[in-house]
């Protein structure tokens, strides 16, 4: 269990992601999650660097699906700001949403990454599918109670992945 709980990369941000990278790796597909990974929980629209990078993406022909543990509103919201399709009400890390987007960008696990900003749903939950997982710095510290209380269990696993590396 806890090798599901270690991602394959971690990053800043997603503006740090090397797209070249990843398509040496063979991926051509992203999943992404939104709150804390895209934009801050509270906020409603993306900044433009975040624009610009899923534009990036876009032209770099990576297809790109969106997928939240949180309500329809929100995900319909950067939907229709993005033209990016998305899966609310995901429960990650159940497997359900992610092999649903999986179906909607028609890919691989192989040939897909999750990127988020948690371990207990984005990375876990990618792991149990089969992809490629990147975990990126929260943007904002304002969470729910629950997911500050988790954010105590990642910060241990986080300190022995990189007591490991080092």
């Amino acid at each position: 269990m806890y090798k599901k709980l270690i991602p394959d990369m971690i990053v800043e941000s997603v503006h740090k992601i090397d797209l070249n990278f990843l398509k040496n790796k063979g991926i051509t597909s992203l999943i992404l999650d939104i709150d804390n990974t895209l934009l801050p929980k509270k906020e409603k629209f993306l900044d433009k660097y975040t624009v610009e990078w899923l534009e990036i993406a876009k032209k770099e022909g990576f297809k790109i699906c969106l997928v939240s543990n949180n309500t329809r509103k929100r995900v319909n919201q950067l939907k229709e700001k993005t033209g990016i399709p998305g899966i609310a009400w995901a429960i990650k890390p159940r497997k359900g949403a992610f092999k649903k987007a999986l179906k909607l960008l028609d890919a691989k696990p192989h040939e897909t990454a999750i990127i988020g900003d948690q371990i207990f749903t984005d990375i876990l939950g990618g792991k149990r599918v089969g992809l490629f997982t990147i975990l990126v710095k929260p943007l904002s510290d304002d969470e729910l109670a629950w997911t500050k209380i988790v954010r105590r269990a990642e910060r241990i696993i986080l300190k022995r992945i990189e007591e490991y590396e080092n």
